[in-house]
């Protein structure tokens, strides 16, 4: 046996125990005549009392021993004579009277403290050393307890837990397919699969009306701070239902979780169309946690001979509450922000509300009092705030003030990662245009079903078409989205001609879900989290790669592993591949 107790859970009621216990080496102190080490394992920390009176020997063999060494001790639970309230176990030290050294180690790269003095990229070069630290072994603990909470609801709903494959086919429609060659189908390829959602809908043609799944989805795509090339998703479908249904089912899911992991207690979640998010916030993935909606201001800032206005299709603004606090440095910085490229605005139009009631807009010689006062009006602003304007192209401007309204967020602290605010954007366009292409593509994708009253809509003005689909935004983030889906035969073909399939192309991707259609498919619909976004969300933070065990860096690469890399010729000669110089030694490491 190894050890008694883990490093975590000795207290005052252990005092007079003997324990044996294991774990690394956090950290020594020699203070001549006794030498204290702290030992750490995934469950806390505790320190370790070497006296030189009682076994000189043993007090030295303490005095080699390094960081993150791997060490075994036998002894008793004592009182500790000075309290640390900082660690769990604060009350207690254990007087050693028997150390193993396990295993010696290199004095690590980075140290292995809560703030590391190790980037991101020599971190993740050295990951299993990096997931020692409390931040990223917390979030990792905290991964586990939602993935096992999620089961735990669901399989009390009455869902089954269904594998699907990983080697299929590859389909046009969304990212970039990761391709795997066939060794005995020579020049014949696999993809990984962006989402199990064929094979969810194929599953409740055959019956099993409540299907999910945590599951690795793959994607060859660009990557950001929520973003990876592979990704996990709890994947979910049912048979027999409305959207009602589906948002219903799984709003307590997300209720379930931030109760039972975060203590926090939920109501019902607020809805909003996607023509509404987009109107008052400028996304369809909007940040409710603080206000600043948007008004439009169009028809108060027209004919007044200040061209920005008067040229644009849209002028629009919000108001930031006491912003009239904010000094002239502050606002010229806020005009930098929103000119720079990310953003993409021209400009920025500001008006303070002074709390002594006058008001200063940086258009003063174009606008006249009674023009602000209006402003005012509109905006319901109170003495003490600031309206910021912008104007341009419709959907330009309204982008850009969506990305000025969470910088400002963020800035003055209404981004609180502890308040956690989610609501339903429904009603999504169908289809939208490409104007590269010249012609549409599924807004979600082409099983998406048509808000029924709309299904005439598709041959007249398929552009005016409304998706039976939603999206769950939690503080700014998409943390899921779904749809009914389409279930008959001849609305799928109709789906497949406005996507630009012709009724070759359409059997040859997806014939088999076709012909499935043919047997009595049931009215049926679904919804995917991001689990890693959900994870992160849950944990306080917008990037996922720390609640991953081990992410890839910003180039798709695996640093630790040094993957992707090159396979040698006699692998290539098998799958029917173009061989390589193997003498070329070059590769990416970026």
């Amino acid at each position: 046996m190894y050890r008694t107790v883990n490093n975590g859970e000795l207290r005052k009621e252990h005092i007079g125990k003997n324990v044996l216990m294991c774990g690394w080496v956090q950290k020594s102190r020699d203070l001549g005549g006794m030498t204290f080490v702290d030992i750490r394992d995934r469950y806390g920390i505790t320190q370790l009392v070497f006296n030189m009176d009682n076994n000189a020997s043993l007090c030295e063999s303490a005095r080699q021993l390094g960081r993150e060494d791997v060490i075994q001790i036998y002894g008793k639970v004592i009182a500790r004579a000075s309290v640390n309230k900082q660690i769990l176990t604060g009350d207690i030290e254990v007087e050693v009277e028997k150390l193993t050294i396990l295993n010696k180690s290199k004095t690590p790269p980075f140290t292995i403290e809560d703030s590391t003095d190790g980037g991101d990229e020599l971190r993740m070069e050295y990951r299993y050393l990096d997931i020692r630290r409390n931040p990223i072994k917390n979030n990792i603990l905290l991964r586990a307890k939602i993935s096992s909470e999620t089961r735990k609801y669901l399989d009390g709903a009455g869902f089954c837990e269904v594998e699907t494959p990983y080697l299929i086919k590859s389909t046009p429609e969304g990212a970039r397919d990761f391709i795997v060659p066939s060794r005995m189908n020579k020049n014949q390829f696999y993809a990984l699969p962006q989402s199990p959602q064929t094979f969810k809908q194929l599953l409740m043609v055959g019956g099993i009306d409540k299907y999910y799944q945590i599951v690795k989805c793959f994607r060859d795509e660009d990557l950001r701070a929520d973003r990876q090339p592979e990704f996990t998703q709890i994947d979910c479908e049912m048979a027999f239902v409305e959207q009602e249904d589906i948002l219903n089912m799984f709003e307590g899911l997300i209720v379930h979780l931030l109760k039972t992991i975060k203590g926090i207690k939920l109501s019902k979640f607020p809805r909003i169309t996607y023509e509404e998010a987009i109107k008052r916030y400028g996304t369809d993935k909007p940040d409710i946690r603080f206000d600043m909606e948007f008004v439009e201001l169009t028809d108060l800032c027209k004919k007044n001979n200040f061209i920005v206005f008067d040229n644009a299709e849209l002028v629009v603004g919000f108001n930031i509450k006491d912003g009239a606090s904010f000094s002239r440095k502050e606002i010229d910085k806020l005009i930098d922000f929103s000119k720079t490229p990310q953003v993409g605005a021209k400009g920025l139009v500001y008006c303070k509300y002074n709390y002594d009631e006058t008001i200063k807009s940086s258009v003063d010689k174009f606008f006249s009092k009674n023009d602000l006062t209006k402003w005012v009006t509109k905006c319901n602003s109170s003495p003490g705030d600031l309206i910021l304007i912008m104007a341009g192209e419709t959907k330009d401007v309204r982008k850009s003030l969506s990305m000025l309204r969470l910088h400002i967020a963020e800035k003055i602290g209404l981004r609180d990662p502890k308040v956690f605010a989610p609501l339903w954007v429904l009603d999504f366009p169908l289809l939208e245009w490409d104007e590269e292409s010249q012609r549409y593509h599924a807004m979600h994708h082409p099983f998406t079903a048509p808000k029924p009253d709309d299904v005439k809509k598709l041959h007249s003005d398929p552009g005016l078409v409304k998706a039976n689909a939603y999206d769950l935004v939690i503080n700014g983030n998409e943390i899921g989205g779904g749809s009914i889906r389409i279930h008959n035969k001849n609305l799928q073909s109709q789906m497949f001609k406005h996507l630009g399939f012709t009724d070759k192309e359409a059997k040859e991707q997806f014939g088999f879900l076709m012909n499935a259609f043919e047997y009595g498919a049931p009215p049926h619909g679904g919804v995917a989290f991001g689990f890693d976004r959900l994870c992160a969300i849950m944990g306080g933070s917008e990037s996922i790669r720390d609640f991953i065990a081990f992410p890839k860096n910003n180039s798709g690469r695996d640093i630790m592993l040094d993957a992707p890399s090159k396979i040698n010729n006699e692998q290539l000669d098998e799958l029917g591949l173009k061989k390589i110089d193997q003498n070329d030694s070059s590769r990416n490491t970026n």
